[in-house]
């Protein structure tokens, strides 16, 4: 990978308004985000498209499968990094989503300096 070329990481996020919020985060940090409104499924087909260096995972998602599912498929492919962005910070979702191996794991809401700062500490984008 050249150096200029900006990390990609992809977004998923079922809540349009929250997507594009994040997406804008991102882009300010320098990387290449990719906002999806997206099914747990949907999540599974695009990382595997789209071969992401970084995976910003709602876990509650519409659909049959949540975000750590979503995951668990995708680990089957793919060790890219994730950082769990969440409403459920209950020890249940937080077990499982250990499973996937998780760089962090936000609480919403989650602000800008949130986000910088967990990717500072845990995901370099060069």
């Amino acid at each position: 990978m050249e150096n200029n070329q900006k990390k990609k990481v992809m977004i998923v996020e079922d809540d349009l308004i929250l997507n594009l919020l994040y997406e804008s985060y991102l882009d300010k940090l320098g990387y290449d985000a990719e906002g999806e409104l997206v099914y747990g499924k949907t999540a599974i087909e695009i990382a595997k498209k789209r071969n992401p260096d970084l995976i910003l995972m709602d876990i509650s998602l519409e659909g049959e499968i949540d975000g750590i599912d979503a995951m668990k498929e995708i680990r089957k492919f793919s060790d890219v990094p994730v950082i769990y962005i969440t409403g459920n910070s209950d020890p249940y979702h937080v077990q499982r989503a250990k499973e996937t191996g998780y760089l962090d794991y936000l609480v919403k809401p989650i602000e800008f300096n949130d986000l910088k700062n967990s990717l500072e500490k845990n995901f370099k984008p060069s």
